[in-house]
């Protein structure tokens, strides 16, 4: 199997690319820990087709599948994106939840929200199936925590909502999906991260020379590379074993969501081992990145847990 983009999906990627390094630049993310993120980008990924990508083309969508969103959202991590494009477009809009600005993690009562303070609709697990909230038929509970552009909160309903989903299967399937869209987003933070620092050990010059020179430096950056393509393909593999609905599509996003949040773990360690003192500071651009990983590395289940659920599904 060639784990690799036709030109379709490279299309899309590209798409992404561009409108998110001239919409979402790092100013962008950094104005977004203190204010609603900027429309802008949203908006622009919208009008591009991003937002309506697994909804059916009777709909008003593209009609197509999973395969073609994560490139997009491996994009969205690159550029450390502030809106809930994961949760919108690849967990609530194939179960027909298409328009609004969607917040979910799927985690149950009193989990963590992204993008609670802003969202337009809340997708929240109830009982075995799934509801959606509007704003105002929800208490919001703001909570800081490492991101602060994930704007994220406890979402307690008032109401009953509106029944999405009463399915258990089409809520681990929604799950499934969420964990495979975080995968793609830690995995282009990883790319972020190592791009970030091999600029600066390009022209970051000590006794006369680029560190980029250096064998130790060059050693740091090669074990990024690493952990970036082992996970790259298994990301791909996931989207491509949901799409097609394989049996070992459950298996399957646990093992690119483990790797991807490795992939940034070690990209992040070595962005900061290169980086020396000044990629510690807020001032930097770095720390956008890194705690966003962070973020993400818990989100949807952590490394623990998927863990688990390999080794699970193996010995079964």
């Amino acid at each position: 199997m060639r784990f690799g983009l036709d030109d379709d999906r490279e299309a899309l990627r590209s798409t992404a690319r561009d409108l998110l390094d001239e919409l979402c630049p790092p100013a962008a993310v950094r104005a977004a820990w203190t204010a609603v993120p900027d429309p802008a980008p949203w908006q622009a990924l919208a009008a591009a087709g991003a937002l309506a990508v697994l909804v059916p083309e009777a709909d008003g969508g593209l009609g197509l599948d999973e395969t073609y969103l994560v490139p997009v959202l491996e994009e969205a991590g690159r550029a450390a994106l502030p809106h809930p494009l994961t949760e919108t477009a690849l967990v609530a809009a194939p179960l027909g939840v298409a328009g609004p600005m969607v917040a979910t993690d799927l985690g149950g009562a009193g989990s963590l929200v992204a993008s609670a303070t802003f969202a337009e609709a809340f997708l929240l697990v109830s009982g075995r199936g799934l509801r959606l909230y509007e704003p105002h038929e929800a208490e919001i509970e703001p909570v800081e925590t490492v991101d602060a552009s994930r704007h994220c909160g406890r979402v307690r309903p008032r109401t009953a909502g509106e029944a999405v989903a009463e399915d258990p299967d089409a809520v681990a399937a929604a799950f499934d999906r969420g964990v495979l869209g975080t995968a793609a987003e830690l995995l282009g933070l990883s790319r972020a991260m190592l791009e970030l620092t091999v600029g600066y050990a390009a022209q970051r010059h000590q006794f006369g020379k680029p560190i980029g020179s250096f064998q130790a430096v060059k050693h740091h950056l090669a074990n990024a590379r690493l952990e970036i393509e082992f996970a790259a393909p298994a990301v791909l593999y996931a989207a491509y074993a949901i799409a097609h609905g394989q049996p070992d599509a459950s298996r399957s996003v646990s093992q690119a969501k483990w790797l991807a949040g490795r992939a940034a773990a070690v990209a992040g360690r070595e962005a900061l081992q290169c980086h020396g003192a000044i990629g510690y500071t807020t001032e930097h651009d770095l720390h956008l990145y890194l705690k966003r990983s962070w973020a993400l590395a818990r989100a949807w289940g952590s490394a623990d847990f998927h863990a688990d659920r390999v080794a699970a599904s193996i010995s079964a």
